[in-house]
C-alpha cells in the first residue's frame, strides 16, 4: 500500500495547503541554520564591531547603574546607624529635662540655708540632708552622661550662658560671668540648658571722678 501525505488535521479536517507547506517547512530547520543578527533600536543590521560597541556600552551603563544603587545603599544604612545611635544616645533626655526644676530647688534652698546660717551656730541637719541629696542626685545622673556647666569666674559663651543682667566690676574683666543665677547643664556633649548669668561690665566713671 502507498503511503500518503498527512493532509488532513487531528480533527479529520483538510489542512490548508500553505499551513502544509509551512510545518513541512520548519521540520527542515536545522538549529544550525539559524542566524541570529544584531540590530539597533530602528532596527538596521550592525556588524560584528557595532554590535560589541553596543554590548559593551550598555555592560557598562549596568554597572554604573550598579555602583550609584550600591553607594545609595550604602550611604542610608549609614544614616540609619547614625540616627539609631544619636537617639539611643539622647534617649533619656526628656527624662532629665524633668529633673532639673527638682534640681532647681535643691539648689534654692541649700544656697538660703548657707545666706541665713551664723557661723558660730551649729550646722543645721535639713540643710546637711538638702545638701547631700543634691549632691548624690548629681553623681547620679553623672554617671548617665549629665555635667553641671561651671560658668562663674569663667568668660562669658554664648553657647554655654544666658546672660540675663550685666554688673559693674572694678575686680573683674569685662565680658566675665559675675554670678551663676541658675545652674547650666550638658548631656553628652550637648548643652540641654544654658546657665542663666550675670555679665561683668567696665565701671561708669562719673564726672565727681573725672575732676
Amino acid at each position: 500500500m502507498n503511503s500518503k501525505e498527512n493532509t488532513e488535521s487531528t480533527d479529520g479536517q483538510p489542512l490548508d495547503e500553505d499551513l502544509s507547506a509551512e510545518v513541512k517547512l520548519d521540520e527542515d530547520i536545522d538549529d544550525e541554520d539559524i542566524e541570529i543578527i544584531a540590530c539597533d533600536e530602528e532596527g538596521k543590521e550592525l556588524d560584528q564591531e557595532e554590535s560589541a560597541g553596543s554590548e559593551a556600552s550598555e555592560a557598562q551603563e549596568a554597572r554604573e547603574e550598579y555602583l550609584r544603587l550600591y553607594a545609595e545603599f550604602d550611604n542610608y544604612k549609614k544614616r540609619v546607624a547614625r540616627d539609631r545611635e544619636t537617639a539611643a544616645r539622647f534617649a533619656n533626655e526628656s527624662i532629665i529635662m524633668d529633673l532639673l526644676p527638682t534640681l532647681d530647688h535643691l539648689e534654692i534652698a541649700l544656697k538660703h540655708s548657707r545666706n541665713n546660717e551664723d557661723p558660730e551656730a551649729p550646722k543645721d541637719g535639713l540643710a546637711e540632708g538638702v545638701e547631700m541629696t543634691l549632691r548624690e542626685l548629681l553623681r547620679t545622673l553623672e554617671k548617665h552622661g549629665v555635667k553641671q556647666i561651671e560658668a562663674e569666674g569663667k568668660a562669658f559663651d554664648p553657647e554655654f550662658h544666658h546672660a540675663v543682667s550685666q554688673v559693674e566690676s572694678d575686680d573683674m574683666d569685662e565680658g566675665m560671668v559675675v554670678e551663676d543665677l541658675r545652674k547650666g547643664y550638658i548631656y553628652n556633649s550637648k548643652v540641654i540648658r544654658a546657665s542663666m548669668v550675670s555679665v561683668s561690665k567696665a565701671v561708669t566713671e562719673t564726672a565727681g571722678n573725672d575732676e
